[in-house]
């Protein structure tokens, strides 16, 4: 026999009505069939929190820092005192080619400064995208008003430089004095001015992963497929990073594949997952396609699954008022412009 009672029907009641009985979770009484129960649900204020250990403070000297600073240091002194030595070497054989030496030499250090000033300048923007994300994803959370106004007049100096956010930026700036919630005034600025750069992004990722599928369908040699790979990915994060703002040199483009990378790794999207799988098979590929023509599509597809990726990395606001990109939607594309070349 079963002792559960029959669920009772939805009915409105008061909390002062006397046949109403607050209890608390762990008490179990038997109350009559006129009576209704309450046990109220624990206030999240008062649950208790799980604190992370702290984690042990490293001691000692950085050796290993230390240990590039000295090779990185006697490496130019090295190379100093060999550009002294063969002026030196050059003036004593002759006082012209002392004098072309000598302008040589400072040429080089000339081109060398401008090209640390421009990586130095590339990391510094890119440090400033990076923080002006924390900073967005921050104000979402607290709706702070004031910071608000401050990041989005930071995002106006970064977006001043593309003459396609004109009208995009006097919208924005129309609206900074009026009187808007920091959150609502962030996903203001997202919509104003997001939306025509993300249009423009994702046609830049869909474009890439279609060359990488067409290229790697017809390669004849996986070495090919590898190095063309990784060249229109290096060209796609290029290109996303300076459509969002940033102005990434060589160092400035290791430490975004390395952000890429890592987020990749965070979100587990270098797995062709199954929702992968089965939107290629929901379009008949195992069918229409040979077994190169369906590497290429799975190439394509992880070009792109990378281009969105660097999306995320490059923004310098998170997705809150619009969409993100989906993996799907471009599969889609690319698979309707398979199934068009067939």
């Amino acid at each position: 026999m079963n002792d559960r009672s029959k669920p009772r029907r939805p009915a409105t009641f008061r909390l002062d009505d006397p046949g109403v009985v607050i209890t608390k979770g762990d008490e179990t009484a038997r109350l009559g069939r006129t009576t209704i129960q309450i046990t109220p649900e624990p206030d999240p204020a008062n649950l208790p929190v799980p604190i992370a250990p702290a984690l042990p403070a490293r001691r000692g000297l950085p050796w290993g820092a230390l240990f590039w600073s000295g090779v990185a240091g006697l490496t130019l002194l090295g190379i100093g005192l060999g550009v002294v030595h063969l002026i030196e070497d050059l003036f004593a054989r002759s006082e012209s080619l002392g004098f072309v030496g000598l302008a040589l030499a400072f040429v080089t250090a000339l081109a060398l400064a401008v090209v640390i000033g421009r990586e130095a300048f590339g990391l510094a923007r890119l440090a400033t995208i990076e923080k002006l994300h924390e900073r967005a994803t921050a104000v979402l959370a607290s709706d702070d008003r004031k910071e608000s106004r401050i990041i989005v007049q930071d995002l106006l100096k970064i977006a001043h430089q593309n003459p396609r956010l004109a009208r995009a930026r006097a919208a924005l700036e129309s609206h900074a004095g009026e009187i808007i919630d920091g959150a609502d005034m962030i996903r203001l600025a997202e919509r104003e001015l997001m939306s025509p750069l993300d249009i423009e992004a994702r046609q830049l990722v869909s474009s890439a992963a279609q060359k990488v599928s067409i290229v790697t369908a017809v390669s004849p040699r996986a070495l090919i497929d590898v190095l063309f790979v990784f060249v229109a990915s290096l060209r796609l994060i290029r290109q996303l990073a300076r459509l969002y703002g940033g102005r990434p040199g060589a160092l400035g483009m290791i430490r975004l594949l390395r952000h890429v990378i890592a987020h990749l790794a965070i979100t587990g999207g270098m797995a062709a997952s199954d929702s992968l799988v089965q939107q290629m098979l929901g379009h008949g590929i195992a069918a229409k396609l040979s077994q190169r023509l369906g590497e290429g599509v799975l190439n394509g597809l992880l070009t792109a699954r990378l281009g969105l990726a660097a999306i995320d990395v490059t923004r310098p606001l998170p997705f809150a008022a619009l969409p993100p990109p989906k993996l799907s939607d471009l599969a889609t594309d690319l698979l309707r412009k398979r199934d068009d070349e067939e």
